[in-house]
């Protein structure tokens, strides 16, 4: 069976935000909101086969989770909440693992357990919870098997004008440690993977999109329209986008360059 398009899954998403509040799957409160998962979900399938042991490290309210298992994926969650999730993903063979907070870093696999992991919202978190972001990946490079794939989403941006006016705002969420590319090959050469990919996206705000009247909040055409005028505006205007993503590999055999990033084996970035 073919896997279902990336547009549908973040419907379905959207549909399950609507019919089950208590499932707080604040982020596909519009469609506005759900769209910005979109590039994540094609980044996924370009690097990722089908069928791959995948991890969702940080797996929240398991949205994430719901794609994997929808995009044909053989997940397992992580977390350092209960997993209330697991009632309503569709596949119930799915391995989850709640976190002790007085082991931040520490993962509970065996070495080489996965063939990628997946961040979404989560490595600029862990100095929070008393961890730090070279520490946790370490980890997960030591759980990755040889070629596998760690794909970073929702990594703050230090220029990020949103987070400049949300620090300004009392009460307003924003994030207290942010990053720059230099900060990304960095933390992935320290901990012995190559960067592929990296760059900034999230130049419009859309979590507004859920005040708006039901018949705006589910409008594909109006979605579609702020995706576009989005991937427009962030090309002169990249500096000050709200997020990175990056994909990363870990070699089939140590770098003999000492860790360093091959900035030749990039395949796009945003400087």
């Amino acid at each position: 069976m073919s896997r279902p398009p990336e547009e549908a899954i973040a419907l379905e998403l959207t549909s399950r935000a609507d019919a089950h509040p208590g499932d707080f799957l604040l982020q596909f409160g519009s469609l506005l909101s759900a769209y910005q998962y979109l590039p994540l979900y094609r980044l996924f399938r370009k690097y990722v086969r089908e069928g791959a042991r995948v991890l969702d490290w940080g797996a929240g309210n398991g949205h994430f989770s719901y794609y994997l298992q929808r995009s044909g994926y053989h997940a397992s969650g992580y977390s350092l909440l209960d997993g209330a999730y697991l009632r309503w993903l569709p596949d119930p063979e799915y391995a989850f693992l709640r976190g002790d907070e007085r082991e931040p870093v520490v993962l509970p696999y065996a070495d080489q357990s996965f063939d990628a992991v997946a961040s979404v919202g989560v490595l600029e978190h862990v100095r929070e919870t008393g961890g730090t972001e070279a520490g946790s990946l370490a980890e997960i490079a030591r759980v990755l098997r040889p070629g596998g794939v760690f794909a970073c989403y929702h990594f703050p941006n230090r220029s990020s004008w949103i987070d400049w006016a949300a620090r300004r705002f009392p009460g307003k969420h924003h994030h207290e440690f942010r990053f720059t590319r230099a900060d990304i090959e960095s933390l992935t050469a320290g901990a012995g993977l190559r960067l592929m990919e990296a760059g900034r996206y999230g130049l419009l705000p859309r979590n507004f999109g859920k005040i708006l009247p039901g018949s705006l909040r589910r409008s594909r055409a109006l979605a579609v329209a702020w995706d576009r005028l989005d991937s427009t505006l962030a090309v002169p205007f990249s500096a000050l986008c709200q997020n990175y993503r990056f994909v990363a590999v870990k070699p089939d055999r140590p770098a003999s360059s000492g860790g360093r990033t091959d900035r030749n084996a990039v395949k796009s970035s945003t400087s």
